[in-house]
């Protein structure tokens, strides 16, 4: 898995156009070069993103607990 931290972490700048470095306060982010706000992921690594999710997440429910054990 890959290491981050703040010195590498780069949020979507919609002014820039590419994935910027930024400075954080308590509500917003900020790109460093331009001043605008950012935000995580661009429109279309969003929707990967929210594809990925659906695709990993189980059918039908939270799963049940396994009974079959208690009865023996």
């Amino acid at each position: 898995m890959d290491q981050t931290d703040f010195y590498n972490d780069l949020k979507w700048c919609d002014d820039c156009g590419q994935y910027m470095r930024y400075l954080m306060s308590m509500e917003h982010s900020y790109c460093v070069t331009c001043g605008s706000k950012v935000r995580l992921f661009n429109e279309q690594d969003w929707e990967v993103f929210n594809e990925t999710i659906k695709a990993g997440r189980p059918k039908g429910g939270r799963p049940r607990k396994d009974r079959s054990a208690e009865s023996a």
